[in-house]
C-alpha cells in the first residue's frame, strides 16, 4: 500500500485539489450557515448566579431561584468649592435623572461633614441584570447637568451597579473592536512582507478570518448548553487569529519551498499535505485536547474559554487541510499575483537569509551541546524567578482598569468623600421543611446565628420564600486578613449552624413521624440549606476552586501531550522533552508576567501600571494556552527532523537540516503570534494585557531560544535515544517520505 494512503492529510489534501470547487464552495456555504445558524439561535450569556463556585455560588443560586433580586443601585457625588454650593446640582441631577423615567427611590442629598459635597442615591427600575440596558438616559441626565455646571466650581461623579456594568461592557466591545481592526492589518502586513505578495499574504489571513467568523456562529449555538462570558470572544478571536494563520502560513512555505525545489505543483501540493498537513493536524489535536483540560478546572468561566478555542482551532485546522489546497490548486502560479516588487525580491532572499542564519545559529550548538543547553535553560529559568513570589487575586475596579480610568476616579472620589465598610458577607438560609422559618430550630439557630454576628448584623426574612438574609459587617477593606478572618469564622458558624439544626430535625423525626408546628418535620434538618456569600466570599471561593483545579488539570494536559507526541513520533525521550520544554515556556511567563506587572518594572512601557498581583485566572489560562500553542513550533521543527532521519541522515544532520528548514516558517509564524498578543498587550483592562503580554513573551522565547537553541542541543546531546521506539508500543506505519522522487511518506 502506497505510504500517502495512511495519511490522512495527505488524502484530504489530494481530493481538495482534484475537487476544488467542491471544497471552496463547501467552505463558503459552511461558513454561511455557521454564520446564519448563530445569528438565529442568539449567544447566551451566563448571569450572575452561574459565575461564581463553592459556597457563595450556592447562596446565590437560593436567592435566583426565590426571585430575590438587589435593585441596582447608583450614586452620584456633587462636589463644591464653597460650602453647601453643591445644592443646585444637585437638585438639578435629582430632576434629570426622574425624568428619565428609569429611576426610582431618589433619596434626599446626603451632606458630607465639611458642607462642601452630597451624594445621591437611588435605583434603577427593573430586574438587576437588566439595569445596565436601561441605564444609560441616566448617564447622559447626569453628563448634561455636568456639562451645564463646567467651569462653576461643581464637579459630578458617578458610580454604581448599573453603570460599572455597562462601562465594563462597552469597553470589552471596543477592545474587541480594537483587536480586530489592529491585528488582522498588523498580521496582514507582516504576511505581505514575508511572501512580498498581495494574494499569498490574503490566504492565511482570509482563512483566519472566516474561521473565526464560523466558529463565532457555532460558539452561539453551543452558548445555550455552556453559557459564556463577554471575555469568550477575546480569547476566541486572538486563539483563532492566531493558529489560523500559522497553520496556513507553513502549510503555504512547504508548498513554495517545495516549488522552488523544482517539483510541480500537483507533486508539491502533495507533498505539503502530506507533511505540514499532517503536523497541522497533530497540533490542531494537541491544541484541542489541551484546552478540554480546562473542564476539570470546574469552573464555567474556564469551560467557556475551552468551549471556544476547541471551536475555533478545529475550524482554522479543518480548513487548513480542505479548503486550502483546494484553493492552492485553483490559484497555482497566481498565488504570487500582486507581487510588491522590493518585498517580493526581499522575501525570495529572507527565506534563504533565514535558513541561512539558522544554520549559522545551530551549527555552534551542535558542536557544543552541553554549553548552549545549559545556558538556554538557565536564561528561561532566571525569567521564571520572580514567578516564585507570584500573588494572585480578584483584580479590583482601581487595578483593572488603571487609577486615572473615569471609573476608578468616581469610585475613589466616592469613597473617599463618603467613606464606608466593605460589602458584607451574606448568609442564605433556606428552610424547606414543615413550618419552614418558623420551626423552633430554625428561628433558634437564626437567632444565635445572628447574635455571633455581632453589632450591625441585619436578618431579613422573606417567609412566602423561605428564604432568611443575615448581612454581616466585615472588618478592614474587606479584602484584607482582617477580613478574611472574619470570614473564615462565620463560615464556621454556619456549618454549626447547618450541624446544629440537622441534629435538631433528626431527633425531632426520631419521636414520631411529625414533630409539630415548631418542629422541622420527619425529614429532619435536610431541607434546611445555610451558605455564606457575598464579594469576599466570591472572589476566596473562585481563587479556591482555581488552586484545586490546577493540578487536575496539568495532569491532563501533560498526560494527553505525552500521549499525543508519542504516537505521534512513537518516541519516549521526544514525547518527554516536549513538556519539559512547554513547562520552561511557560515558567518564564509567569516570571515576565509578575515582573511586569507585580513589579511593575517595565509596565510604563507597555502602558501600564504596576498592579501588585496577577488576576487569579492567568496562570491556569497562560498554562493551558502556551501548553497547547507552543506544540505548534514543537510539532512543525520535529516533525521536519523526523522527516531528515526517516532519509536516513544521521542525528545531528537531521536536527540541522530540520531547523534551517523551519527557521523562516517557524520566525514568520511566531512574529504574527507576538503582534497579535501585543495588541492585546495594549488593551485597556489590565487582565487583557496581562494575557498578550505573558503569551507574547512566551511565544518570542519558544521560538527563539527553546526551539532554536535548547530543543536542538537536547537532542544532539540524547543522541539515538531520540529515535528509539519503546517494546511495549504497538507498531506502526513509519513510511519514509522521498522528497527527490515527488514520492508523498508517511512522515510529517
Amino acid at each position: 500500500m502506497d505510504a500517502k494512503r495512511r495519511n490522512l492529510a495527505a488524502r484530504l489534501g489530494v481530493w481538495s485539489a482534484h475537487h476544488r470547487r467542491k471544497a471552496i464552495l463547501g467552505w463558503l456555504l459552511f461558513v454561511v450557515l455557521a454564520t446564519v445558524v448563530g445569528g438565529a439561535t442568539g449567544v447566551v450569556t451566563a448571569d450572575e448566579s452561574e459565575m461564581g463556585t463553592g459556597d457563595s455560588a450556592r447562596a446565590a443560586k437560593i436567592l435566583d431561584d426565590a426571585g430575590i433580586d438587589d435593585p441596582a443601585g447608583e450614586l452620584v457625588l456633587v462636589k463644591a468649592r464653597t460650602p453647601d454650593g453643591w445644592r443646585a446640582a444637585a437638585a438639578d441631577v435629582a430632576a434629570a435623572v426622574e425624568r428619565t423615567g428609569e429611576t426610582t427611590k431618589v433619596r434626599a442629598p446626603l451632606r458630607s461633614a465639611d458642607g462642601r459635597d452630597a451624594l445621591l442615591r437611588f435605583e434603577i427600575k427593573g430586574p438587576s441584570d437588566k439595569a445596565a440596558d436601561r441605564v444609560q438616559p441616566v448617564l447622559d441626565a447626569v453628563d448634561d447637568v455636568r456639562d451645564g455646571r463646567t467651569g462653576r466650581g461643581v464637579a459630578i461623579h458617578q458610580f454604581g451597579d448599573a453603570s460599572s456594568e455597562k462601562h465594563l461592557n462597552d469597553l470589552l466591545a471596543d477592545d474587541l473592536k480594537k483587536a480586530e481592526f489592529t491585528a488582522v492589518p498588523l498580521a496582514l502586513g507582516i504576511l505581505l512582507v514575508a511572501f512580498g505578495a498581495v494574494v499569498a499574504a490574503l490566504l492565511p489571513v482570509g482563512l483566519a478570518v472566516t474561521a473565526c467568523v464560523a466558529a463565532f456562529g457555532l460558539l452561539g449555538l453551543v452558548s445555550h448548553a455552556v453559557h459564556l462570558f463577554e471575555t469568550t470572544y477575546s480569547v476566541m478571536f486572538l486563539m483563532g487569529l492566531a493558529v489560523g494563520v500559522d497553520y496556513c502560513l507553513f502549510y503555504l512555505r512547504r508548498e513554495r519551498d517545495e516549488r522552488a525545489a523544482g517539483h510541480d505543483a500537483d507533486t508539491a501540493l502533495r507533498i505539503a499535505a502530506a507533511t505540514s498537513g499532517r503536523a497541522v493536524l497533530v497540533s490542531g489535536l494537541t491544541v484541542m485536547v489541551a484546552m478540554a483540560g480546562l473542564f476539570l478546572s470546574g469552573l464555567l468561566l474556564f469551560k467557556g474559554f475551552a468551549v471556544a478555542t476547541i471551536l475555533v482551532v478545529c475550524v482554522a485546522m479543518l480548513g487548513s487541510v480542505t479548503v486550502l489546497p483546494a484553493l492552492l490548486a485553483w490559484l497555482g502560479d497566481r498565488v504570487d499575483a500582486g507581487r510588491v516588487p522590493f518585498l517580493h525580491r526581499r522575501s525570495r532572499k529572507g527565506a534563504h537569509a533565514g535558513g541561512a542564519f539558522a544554520g549559522a545559529l545551530v551549527r555552534p550548538v551542535l558542536a557544543r551541546p552541553r554549553l548552549f543547553a545549559a545556558a538556554s535553560a538557565g536564561l528561561l529559568l532566571l525569567l521564571a524567578a520572580p514567578a516564585l513570589g507570584m500573588k494572585t487575586e480578584q483584580l479590583g475596579l482601581e487595578k483593572q482598569f488603571g487609577s486615572d480610568a473615569p471609573l476608578s476616579v468616581a469610585y475613589r472620589e466616592i469613597t473617599d468623600t463618603f467613606p464606608g465598610g466593605p460589602a458584607p458577607a451574606r448568609v442564605v438560609v433556606r428552610a424547606d421543611t414543615a413550618g419552614g422559618l418558623d420551626a423552633a430550630p430554625v428561628r433558634d439557630g437564626l437567632r444565635a446565628l445572628t447574635a455571633k454576628a455581632g453589632k450591625g448584623a441585619e436578618l431579613t426574612f422573606h417567609r412566602a420564600e423561605r428564604v432568611a438574609v443575615l448581612e454581616v459587617p466585615l472588618p478592614g477593606t474587606g479584602t484584607d486578613a482582617a477580613a478574611k478572618k472574619a470570614l473564615d469564622d462565620l463560615r464556621s458558624q454556619v456549618r454549626e449552624f447547618r450541624s446544629e439544626v440537622r441534629e435538631s430535625g433528626a431527633e425531632a423525626g426520631s419521636g414520631g413521624a411529625d414533630a409539630g408546628a415548631d418542629g422541622v418535620g420527619a425529614q429532619g434538618g435536610a431541607g434546611v440549606e445555610a451558605y455564606a456569600g457575598g464579594d469576599l466570599a466570591e472572589s476566596r471561593d473562585f481563587t479556591d476552586q482555581l488552586g484545586d483545579g490546577i493540578l487536575p488539570v496539568f495532569l491532563f494536559i501533560a498526560a494527553v501531550t505525552f500521549l499525543l507526541m508519542l504516537v505521534s513520533f512513537r518516541s519516549v525521550v521526544i514525547a518527554v522533552t516536549s513538556i519539559a520544554l512547554n513547562l520552561l515556556s511557560v515558567g518564564a511567563a509567569y516570571g515576565v508576567m509578575t515582573a511586569v506587572f507585580q513589579h511593575g518594572w517595565g509596565a510604563s512601557l507597555i502602558g501600564s501600571e504596576k498592579v501588585g498581583a496577577i488576576e487569579n485566572w492567568m496562570p491556569l489560562f497562560v498554562l493551558v494556552v502556551l501548553f497547547g500553542l507552543s506544540m505548534d513550533y514543537h510539532v512543525f521543527v520535529v516533525s521536519r527532523i523526523r522527516e531528515a532521519r526517516d532519509r536516513g541522515l544521521d542525528n545531528l544532520s537531521a536536527i540541522r537540516e530540520g531547523i534551517t528548514r523551519t527557521a523562516g516558517a517557524v520566525t514568520g509564524a511566531a512574529v504574527i503570534m507576538v503582534a497579535v498578543f501585543a495588541v492585546f498587550g495594549m488593551l485597556s483592562m489590565q487582565d487583557m494585557q496581562q494575557m498578550g503580554v505573558g503569551l507574547g513573551v512566551a511565544v518570542l522565547l519558544d521560538a527563539t531560544v527553546v526551539r532554536m537553541v535548547l530543543l536542538p542541543s537536547l537532542m544532539a546531546l540524547l543522541g539515538e535515544r531520540n529515535w528509539r521506539s519503546p517494546r511495549w508500543l504497538p507498531r506502526g506505519p513509519r513510511g519514509r517520505s522521498s522528497v527527490s522522487s515527488g514520492r508523498v511518506g508517511a512522515g510529517v
